[in-house]
C-alpha cells in the first residue's frame, strides 16, 4: 500500500498514461480530503493508495477480467469489471474496507465506509472530467466537510442519468441511493 500511495502501480496494472493521469488526480483529491479531515498519516496513506489502485485494471479487456471476478460480478458490463477484478488481485495486500472501496467505486455500495464514499466521489469529481465542470467544481469545494451531502447529490445525479438513459440500476447502486435518501 505504501508503494501505491507513492504512485507506484503493480506490475500487472493495465493503465495508459492518460488513465494514470486520471488516477493521479483521484489520488490527489483523496490526499487533500484526508488532510482536510485531519486523518492520521497511516489513514491518509490508505486513502491515497485507494486512489492510485482504483482503476489499475481499467484498460484490461473483459475476457481478461471476467475470470478474475467472483460469480456475482461476472454479468456486469465490461466497463464495470475493473473494480471487482482489482479488488480480487489486491486481496491479501489490503484491508477489507479498502478492497470494498475499490470493488464498488463505479457502482456505489450502502456498505461503504468513509473511504469508500470518498473514493466514489473523487472518481466522479476529479477535475479532469469534462461533464458539468462548474457543478463538479462547486461540489469539490464543499469537500471533505460536507461529504454526506455531496454524496447524496452525486448519487442522485448518477441514478437519474442511469434511469433516464433507460438502463437498470444495479442493486448495490439502488441500496446506496436508498441509504442516502434516508440520511
Amino acid at each position: 500500500m505504501r508503494a501505491a500511495a507513492r504512485g507506484e502501480l503493480p506490475e500487472w496494472a493495465r493503465a495508459s498514461e492518460k488513465r494514470r493521469a486520471h488516477i493521479g488526480r483521484v489520488a490527489a483529491l483523496l490526499d487533500e480530503w484526508a488532510r482536510g479531515l485531519g486523518l492520521a498519516e497511516d489513514e491518509r496513506t490508505r486513502w491515497v493508495a485507494a486512489g492510485w489502485l482504483h482503476d489499475v485494471l481499467r484498460e484490461a479487456g473483459p475476457d481478461e477480467l471476467r475470470p478474475l471476478v467472483p460469480e456475482a460480478f461476472r454479468e456486469l458490463p465490461a466497463k464495470l469489471l475493473h473494480g471487482p477484478a482489482a479488488a480480487e488481485r489486491l486481496a491479501g495486500d489490503a484491508d477489507p474496507e479498502l478492497l470494498e472501496a475499490i470493488r464498488y467505486h463505479t457502482l456505489g455500495s450502502a456498505r461503504f465506509g468513509r473511504l469508500g464514499r470518498a473514493l466514489y466521489l473523487a472518481d466522479f469529481l476529479e477535475p479532469g472530467r469534462r461533464y458539468t465542470p462548474e457543478w463538479t467544481a462547486a461540489l469539490r469545494a464543499r469537500m471533505p466537510h460536507e461529504l454526506n451531502a455531496v454524496l447524496r447529490e452525486v448519487v442522485e445525479a448518477r441514478v437519474r442519468h442511469v434511469t433516464e438513459s433507460g438502463s437498470t440500476l444495479h442493486p448495490e447502486t439502488r441500496a446506496l441511493y436508498e441509504q442516502v435518501q434516508g440520511a
